[in-house]
């Protein structure tokens, strides 16, 4: 006998075509008959969030109060599951000390840079976006071809935002990069290190709860970097590959089976 899985899924932010993520995560739920699924732009609905089993962010620059940390939190210590995607471990601003900036035919506002004005939230999800080169192609390794979310998975090539993130605490990385001159173009300073590891995909318990974090999957409309500039790329980096959907629906199977019995 299965029952329900409340699943809470969160897409908002900037920079990003939100609304394709969340449609392809909503058509990917949607196959399944367990969730029975509620959807938001941020982290503001606390009771929903509590009253979820399984919570879903695509997010970029989406800031969760104190109140809301504390309410993940506690959504993890009772034993929820949280799949993160892509940017939710990402803040982002623009220092203004020196002016705009203009740069490839466009003007910023400032020198981009992810300023840490939540580390107990990025302490829970075990990683703090700091930066990335362009988008370009590398390679991604499984470390644990054993475990079962990755049974099956080889390492592929992607093109995609190659994250820099600072790791906090212990985390159980299943997909691995190494970034390198030798291997990656225009690595900010300080980036330049083969032996780093720079976890693609990894597990964090919390509580008796516990993250899956896929740091894959950029998208961005024609209009989603309005107002730096009216129009850009559409790209869909890690959306183009079947492994990509592979991985999200283990996610998705990792989130419910915890809350099925017998599925």
């Amino acid at each position: 006998m299965t029952r329900r899985c409340d699943v809470h899924l969160i897409a908002g932010g900037r920079f990003h075509d939100v609304g394709f993520a969340r449609l392809e995560l909503l058509k990917l739920l949607a196959k399944r008959a367990e969730p029975q699924v509620s959807v938001a732009a941020d982290f503001s609905d606390t009771e929903q969030i509590l009253a979820s089993d399984l919570l879903i962010t695509y997010t970029c620059d989406v800031r969760p109060t104190p109140e809301q940390q504390a309410t993940l939190k506690a959504f993890l210590e009772q034993g929820g599951r949280w799949f993160a995607l892509h940017g939710t471990n990402s803040l982002l601003d623009f220092d203004t000390t020196n002016g705009p900036i203009d740069a490839f035919g466009v003007t910023i506002p400032g020198v981009p840079y992810a300023p840490d004005l939540a580390p107990d939230y990025m302490a829970m999800l075990g990683t703090r976006f700091v930066t990335h080169p362009p988008i370009q192609e590398f390679e991604v390794t499984v470390t644990q071809p054993d475990h079962p979310l990755m049974a099956g998975i080889e390492d592929f090539t992607t093109e995609d935002e190659p994250y820099c993130c600072d790791v906090l605490g212990d985390i159980n990385i299943l997909l691995e990069s190494r970034y390198s001159s030798e291997n990656m173009s225009e690595l900010p300073d300080g980036w330049d290190n083969p032996n780093r590891v720079h976890p693609q995909m990894y597990l964090k318990k919390v509580g008796g709860g516990e993250i899956l974090y896929l740091m894959l999957g950029h998208s961005c409309g024609q209009f989603d970097m309005q107002p730096i500039m009216e129009q850009c790329d559409v790209v869909k980096c890690s959306w183009g590959l079947p492994v990509y959907y592979e991985l999200l629906e283990r996610g998705l199977s990792w989130g419910i089976a915890a809350q099925v019995p017998g599925s």
